[in-house]
């Protein structure tokens, strides 16, 4: 049996992602999420949980014996040593989970969420196909800014971390433009969902 068409779906903090990706998921889409498989492993008694306190100490263990996330995010985004290390310990493990993932998928294609995908491309080999979600950066800005009240300066500030806008599109196969109104985003995910289960046909 041919293997599901997986795409690697991409974009900038604040773009849309979520959106998106619940938009496949309405049409009966697999989708997995490199940043929920993140949270499952550093939870208490998970590989990733005990990987980050035998490096970083029990100072990131909040009193109920989970992970100060916010602490630790902090810590990554103000050092890139510390980032770093903190990748080394979770990246190859969420690639294990979502190959196994990707593994059990029975529908002609499904979406892979990789904030990360082409920054880090730990996950880029297990995808056909990119798929960025596409913004202007100021409303990258204020979405990140309404969602979380981070200030203008520390929206920016992890918008550095990532890839530019233009290399995003240099690099994608496929784009949904998500600058507009929310509604918009039906049409384009109608679109694609058609194109990657025909390209889906088309492989087997």
């Amino acid at each position: 049996m041919t293997a599901p068409l997986a795409v690697g779906l991409t974009g900038g903090i604040g773009s849309g992602k979520s959106v998106v990706a619940a938009a496949f998921a309405k049409r009966g889409v697999p989708v997995v999420d490199a940043d929920a498989l993140a949270h499952e492993l550093s939870r208490p008694g998970e590989a990733g949980y005990r990987a980050i306190v035998d490096r970083f100490g029990r100072e990131f263990v909040d009193a109920s014996g989970e992970l100060d996330r916010a602490k630790l995010r902090r810590c990554a985004f103000a050092d890139d040593r510390v980032r770093s290390e903190l990748e080394a310990l979770l990246h190859p493990l969420i690639r294990m989970r979502a190959a196994a993932a990707i593994a059990r998928w029975t529908a002609p294609y499904g979406v892979v969420v990789v904030p990360l995908l082409l920054e880090r491309g730990g996950l880029r080999e297990q995808v056909a196909r990119i798929l960025v979600v596409d913004c202007s950066e100021d409303e990258q800005v204020r979405r990140v800014r309404a969602r979380s009240g981070l200030a203008d300066a520390e929206v920016r500030a992890i918008m550095a971390t990532q890839v530019t806008r233009a290399a995003r599109l240099e690099a994608a196969d496929d784009v949904i433009e998500n600058s507009g109104a929310p509604g918009r985003i039906e049409p384009q995910v109608d679109a694609l969902d058609r194109r990657y289960r025909e390209l889906a046909r088309a492989s087997t």
